[in-house]
């Protein structure tokens, strides 16, 4: 998972601690990119732009980009409602999650983006398996099977003593 944000931001904490908790094994690969500001809006398009161009090509097999920043003013969070950005979402050949500001911000980065989530944390949540849940269904379907497999079993050997028994 590719993560746009501040190196600095608190987002970013939440979306490695979330991430780690539930699937330790996940790749992070931050993209360091300004968040507000003047600045922030062509970084943030420009990155977008070059991990779309190079989505088939990348060895590290980015499967969706977290972009994301905490919450601010509406003035600081304008970056993400620049046209530039959210061309660049839409024209991103792979999946964007965007998870801009508090809950109640919403700006149109996010509202073009495959997945709106209210919160960083969500945004981890919405892309990572949690581990141990699925280690908990894999038990019960393993469980499942071989009562499957032990009930086939014995129809099986019921049947051939049947057969033994009336040639």
């Amino acid at each position: 998972i590719a993560v746009l944000t501040s190196r600095n931001a608190a987002a970013l904490q939440d979306v490695i601690n979330t991430t780690r908790q539930l699937w330790p094994g996940c790749r992070l690969l931050l993209f360091d990119v300004r968040v507000q500001g003047a600045e922030a809006a062509p970084q943030i398009a420009n990155a977008l732009r070059a991990l779309s161009d190079q989505a088939s090509d990348l060895a590290d097999g980015i499967d969706a980009i977290i972009l994301t920043r905490g919450g601010g003013s509406i003035e600081d969070l304008w970056a993400f409602n620049e046209r530039s950005v959210a061309d660049a979402i839409y024209a991103c050949r792979i999946p964007v999650v965007a998870a801009i500001g508090h809950e109640t911000d919403t700006t149109l980065a996010e509202l073009v983006a495959d997945v709106r989530a209210a919160t960083p944390t969500q945004a981890a949540m919405a892309l990572v398996p949690d581990h141990g849940a699925l280690e908990h269904q894999l038990s019960q379907l393993s469980s499942r099977m071989g009562l499957l497999t032990r009930r086939l079993f014995e129809q099986a050997s019921h049947r051939l003593q049947a057969a033994t028994r009336h040639p």
